[in-house]
């Protein structure tokens, strides 16, 4: 379920907090299929069934990239600032990928705000979004994303 938050400004005083927490995204092979497709990326752990349940994570694997290329999903299923009119990706830092993701998984995203910084129109906020897998110890991405937000 989506949080809503009323007003973007209402964030400066909420920096260190956890925002949200998205709802579940299965990831199963035809969308990691599109994905080597789309990037050319096409690895057997990625795209061959057959040779990859003998290789060492037991299953294709979702490429790292894909689940980095989820983040607009994830925020879009965790939370939406009200008033904003229109946001826009200015980056990403610190991006790490501990964990894999085995075809079939079950993923979400936990969002907390690191920074606030007013703008003209509107704010740029640094959101720490760390993707878990359903299950497992270690998150699958943890990607600092940076966003420009304008109301």
């Amino acid at each position: 379920m989506t949080t809503h938050i009323a007003r973007l400004a209402d964030l400066a005083a909420r920096v260190g907090d956890e925002l949200a927490t998205s709802d579940w995204l299965t990831i199963d092979q035809t969308r990691i299929d599109r994905f080597a497709d789309a990037t050319g990326d096409h690895q057997w752990i990625h795209v061959d069934p057959v040779r990859a349940a003998a290789g060492p994570f037991g299953a294709t694997v979702a490429h790292g990239f894909l689940t980095l290329s989820l983040l607009p999903w994830f925020f879009e299923h965790g939370f939406v600032v009200d008033d904003v009119r229109m946001g826009l990706n200015y980056g990403l830092n610190k991006v790490r990928f501990p964990a894999v993701v085995p075809v079939g998984s079950r993923l979400r995203a936990r969002f907390k705000l690191l920074a606030y910084e007013p703008l003209e129109g509107g704010a740029q906020l640094l959101v720490e979004a760390t993707i878990e897998r359903d299950g497992a110890a270690k998150p699958v991405c943890v990607a600092e994303s940076l966003t420009r937000q304008f109301v």
